[in-house]
């Protein structure tokens, strides 16, 4: 150990700052941890907070009235799952960790064609033309493995591989996505056990899609827990996204998809009694986003084409300059100028202006009645010229359910889609926390403001383990009986947007809570929109 004593008497200005340069060190690896000794994370894919009830998720429900329910959690924008799924692992805004939108463009990979952002080979590529950086950020999984610890990921979609995506040979950290598994050895032992991932159902069937999820489950429980529970899990159950995308929130296949994740939650607990472990782990439910019905479907597309902009949604041919790559995700559009030309790109955004469909415009620079793409922490490296969010309303569907949002609906994998997300529609950006277990305040509402960033800084917390970065989400200190950072007051502000030829105006309403930006939601307030949204 150093001894300060044997530098000069005289020299006190040295010795104060090496007595405090060793204070600061030390101070830099000590991260306090919790009394629980498990971290489990459920995701309910799309889960909406306002369909907790004790009729149809009565575990949930009582996990909320036992623990905490965090009333005024937030997805990031876009609200969608692969961008809210990286968020969860890595704590980091989309424009921090690199993944900005379930399907992106990237030359560097496929310079005809949008790639999805979850599939292995666009994964493997994007770390192979990235020296290993496809995401920016370490996630949850990594950081705790690094630390000596284990974890096991496991999910009906492929998403959850971008928790812990990197190959392997051993087993002892597993990783289950879509029936697949990292190791490859590891398959042979689930399909022995488990059978053969199931088929999608997807709209044949009046029933959502169970049988995905309970063999994601058991995946979990009976093969990755079978010896010992690791310091942290994952599972990434598929409905009621599933569900809810061809029969809209509150539908019966909806309602009944969200039955069955509340089983799989009771699942869940079960496995943990098996292991005596139940007061020894922090249990989550988190979903990666909300949901909205739809009322109205356009073609983003189609409408640039008409108006003179050679755009397209898969090139022909490798790109042009002045080409527009136009990429729909459900609630949002990304737009890619080839070449970006500045003078096509001020158009496409006074274009976008006029439309009756624009919700929120943001731009990778400053432009008239639009936002900049770092205003929503949305400015990756691979990011679009131009985002556009979709119009929203607090109209009620056919099903009575609050949130209506306008589609660039152009795809569909099941033919029918009546509800979505991704928008900045406040039924998509708020989406559902609860949680229990011994590092957790018992019966305790937490109405600040929370988000998908905030999950990785707290897990990591309370099982002693400091980030080898600094997350821009925060430690939930509020919610915990444990030591943790300071709190302070939550901040609101609103954004606005304007321009008079055309004449255009939109809001984008953030919260704050310390260093941590929630973004509320956000619409156009133009004449043509005076009835829409929550200005």
């Amino acid at each position: 150990m150093f001894d300060s004593t044997a530098l000069p008497r005289n020299d006190f200005r040295v010795r104060r700052f090496i007595i405090l340069w060793i204070a600061l060190l030390t101070a830099s690896h000590v991260h306090a941890a919790g009394k629980a000794e498990h971290v489990v994370v459920i995701v309910w894919d799309g889960m909406r907070p306002d369909f907790i009830s004790q009729e149809h998720t009565p575990t949930l429900w009582q996990m909320a009235r036992d623990g905490v329910m965090f009333t005024n959690h937030h997805a990031v924008y876009p609200s969608s799952t692969e961008v809210n799924g990286t968020a969860i692992a890595t704590g980091a805004y989309p424009g921090h960790d690199g993944i900005v939108a379930n399907k992106e463009y990237r030359p560097a990979i496929n310079v005809l064609t949008n790639l999805d952002t979850q599939d292995i080979k666009t994964i493997r590529k994007g770390d192979e033309v990235s020296n290993g950086h496809y995401i920016l950020f370490d996630t949850v999984a990594e950081t705790l493995q690094a630390a000596g610890k284990t974890t096991a990921i496991v999910g009906s979609k492929p998403v959850a591989q971008l928790h812990d995506r990197r190959d392997r040979t051993n087993a002892i950290s597993g990783v289950v996505f879509e029936g697949k598994s990292l190791p490859a050895s590891l398959q042979d032992t689930l399909t022995n056990l488990l059978g053969q991932f199931p088929a999608s159902e997807k709209n044949e069937s009046p029933f959502p899609n169970e049988k995905r999820d309970e063999w994601s489950t058991r995946a979990l429980t009976d093969v990755l827990w079978s010896n010992n529970v690791p310091a942290y899990s994952l599972l990434w159950l598929c409905d009621p996204d599933f569900s809810q995308h061809p029969a809209a929130p509150g539908a019966p296949k909806s309602l009944a998809a969200i039955e069955s994740c509340d089983r799989k939650l009771a699942e869940v607990f079960a496995a943990l009694d098996q292991h005596h472990l139940r007061d020894k782990t922090d249990v989550f439910v988190v979903s990666d986003h909300g949901f909205s019905s739809i009322n109205r479907k356009v073609d983003t597309c189609e409408d640039l084409t008409k108006a003179g902009f050679d755009a397209y949604r898969a090139f022909p041919a490798p790109p042009k300059p002045g080409q527009v790559m136009v990429n729909g995700v459900g609630g949002s559009v990304l737009f890619y100028v080839i070449g970006h030309d500045a003078a096509i790109i001020q158009k496409l955004v006074a274009f976008l202006q006029k439309q009756d469909y624009a919700g929120v415009i943001f731009a990778k620079k400053e432009l008239p009645g639009a936002f900049k793409l770092s205003d929503v922490e949305a400015n990756s490296p691979n990011a679009p010229d131009v985002l556009m969010s979709m119009r929203w309303s607090n109209g009620l569907s056919k099903l009575g359910v609050p949130g209506l949002l306008t589609l660039d609906g152009v795809r569909t994998s099941t033919g029918v889609t009546l509800g979505s997300h991704a928008s900045l529609s406040h039924f998509d950006m708020h989406n559902t926390l609860v949680g229990i277990g011994p590092d957790l305040k018992s019966g305790f509402i937490d109405t600040y403001p929370t988000g998908n960033t905030d999950l990785a800084p707290t897990i990591l917390w309370l099982l002693g383990v400091k980030p080898s970065q600094s997350l821009d989400g925060r430690v939930l200190s509020e919610a915990l009986t444990v030591p943790a950072p300071n709190v302070g007051e939550p901040k609101t502000r609103r954004l606005e947007a304007t321009t008079k030829d055309p004449a255009w105006s939109q809001y984008l309403q953030i919260s704050r809570v310390n260093h941590t930006l929630y973004f509320d939601e956000g619409n156009a307030i133009s004449p043509a929109n005076s009835n829409q949204g929550r200005p």
